[in-house]
């Protein structure tokens, strides 16, 4: 009996604790920031690894999980992903269905008057065959006639549809695109023999090739910046400086270097871009 007394006042004394601690962290964020505060839902389209992938436990893993769990904890709030595919990512967020997009979506002065864009590293397209093809590429318009995998609606896509037509433009063929909703579908074809080469990030087409199951031809094509995408302002103002706070301990450097990715040169994190005008 005693016991159970000294057991339920330990219990208690802990229980108040935890109560305290949870107290005492605030958000950084007013409630109207979030559309069900405290949870910061995210899109997250968890089929590019290292960015964002699922393990063999059907857990999230990747740079871009482990980032928004940091900056969640910095600003004291709940990080919520919620899986699917990225086409539909960016009107979903601007109607209002969730608060953020963690997809390394690209950078555009289009996207940067429609949301929030807060850059946090850099990426560029890189071009990879299967590693049993005799085709050899040496530059993007090696491309021309041929038909050729990406994902749909990202940037890769649009830089792709750009560099065709202006191939065509100097009278080479243009590229027969095709488009899938994810990365995996998209090796899937190559595998089968219905495409001749696949474009993807560099660090997804990294991925692919570790595996065996990619063979890289031209990487560093378009880089450009890859952000988090925010429909409001002071969520993305709250999240970029946290970054800020992330790359002063080091915790930024340790991420990046864990999984890969390549990393902005600023140490000052920032929202680029105007943001929604209507």
């Amino acid at each position: 009996m005693r016991f159970l007394k000294i057991f339920s006042a330990f219990a208690l004394l802990v229980g108040l604790s935890q109560a305290a601690g949870a107290q005492t962290c605030t958000p950084k964020v007013p409630a109207s920031s979030l559309i069900e505060a405290p949870k910061w839902q995210m899109s997250i389209n968890p089929t590019l690894p290292p960015q964002q992938f699922v393990d063999d436990k059907g857990e999230l893993q990747g740079l871009n999980v482990e980032l928004a769990r940091e900056i969640a904890k910095r600003i004291c709030v709940e990080p919520v992903f919620l899986r699917m595919d990225f086409p539909p990512m960016i009107p979903a967020l601007r109607s209002g269905r969730f608060d953020a997009i963690n997809t390394g979506l690209f950078w555009t002065e289009e996207r940067s008057k429609m949301l929030y864009l807060v850059p946090y590293a850099q990426q560029a397209i890189s071009i990879y065959t299967d590693p049993s093809s005799s085709l050899k590429l040496e530059k993007f318009e090696d491309l021309a006639g041929r038909v050729v995998g990406v994902e749909s609606a990202t940037y890769t896509e649009r830089k792709a549809r750009e560099f065709s037509t202006a191939m065509e433009a100097k009278g080479l063929k243009p590229i027969e695109l095709r488009t899938f909703t994810t990365v995996t579908a998209t090796s899937a074809a190559l595998r089968a023999g219905q495409l001749e080469a696949a474009l993807n990030i560099n660090e997804t087409a990294n991925s692919l090739e570790q595996k065996g199951i990619a063979k890289i031809w031209v990487r560093d094509i378009a880089g450009t910046d890859i952000t988090l995408a925010f429909r409001d302002k002071l969520l993305a103002q709250a999240v970029a400086d946290a970054l800020t706070a992330i790359r002063a301990d080091g915790t930024y450097d340790k991420l990046f270097d864990k999984f890969g990715m390549t990393k902005l040169k600023t140490t000052t994190f920032a929202i680029r871009g105007d943001g929604p005008t209507n």
